[in-house]
Parts: structure tokens; C-alpha cells; sequence
């Protein structure tokens, strides 16, 4: 199991759907996410992708502990489309609430509208 890394600097660009892990200046790995609607809804992250010089670094599970965070900040829940996140969360129940079912159901829906994600 890679240890998460703690190192990175973690920057959220709202505006183009990503959260951003950067280590040395480079962008390492981003999570790909929109925020539900109406507001505040939740948010869904869709992808999770590291480059490949980073991989094994810990950098996926520190923007997934980051993106719970963010989340938790904001007072809303996350609704884990993308399968790295999912994991991750079923691994650290206590960081990642499950949400509701049918909050899922409209996360998925509403993922349909956001066809740059698929």
C-alpha cells in the first residue's frame, strides 16, 4: 500500500473542475470534479490521474484526503464517480462519510451534462 504524500502543495481550480497536486512547481496528478447543482449539492469527483513520474509518490491519496477536506470545509458531501476515489474513501471510512443513495443516483444523472468529464 503507498503511503500518502503529504509534501505536495494542493490547489483547487473551481473554475475548470480540478483539484491540483503540485510537488516542486510541477503539477503532479489532478482530480477531475464538478460541483452538483442546485448549490450547495456535493461535490463528484469523476477522475483521478497521476503523471507518470509521480506514480507510487502517494499523490493520488493525498488529493482524495484533500478533496474529502475540501468538501468537509464547504459542508457538503462527496459522491465518488471516480473508482480511485471510491477505494480510497471505502479505506478511510472515517475521513469519507458515504452519501446518501440517492444524492448517487443524482450525481450520475447530472454527470450526463457534463460530457468533457466522461
Amino acid at each position: 500500500m503507498a503511503v500518502e504524500n503529504t509534501s505536495v502543495e494542493i490547489r483547487d481550480d473551481r473554475e475548470h473542475g480540478k483539484l491540483v497536486a503540485h510537488e516542486d512547481g510541477t503539477a503532479a496528478g489532478t482530480v477531475a470534479y464538478f460541483a452538483m447543482y442546485p448549490a450547495p449539492g456535493a461535490l463528484v469527483p469523476v477522475h483521478t490521474v497521476v503523471k507518470p513520474a509521480y506514480e507510487g509518490k502517494g499523490i493520488a491519496g493525498a488529493l482524495a484526503r484533500e478533496f474529502y477536506a475540501m468538501a468537509a470545509r464547504e459542508g457538503v458531501p462527496v459522491v465518488p464517480l471516480c473508482p480511485y476515489v471510491a477505494k480510497w474513501a471505502l479505506r478511510h471510512p472515517e475521513q469519507a462519510p458515504e452519501a446518501p443513495e440517492e444524492l448517487v443516483r443524482e450525481a450520475r444523472r447530472q454527470l450526463e451534462s457534463h460530457p468533457e468529464l466522461l
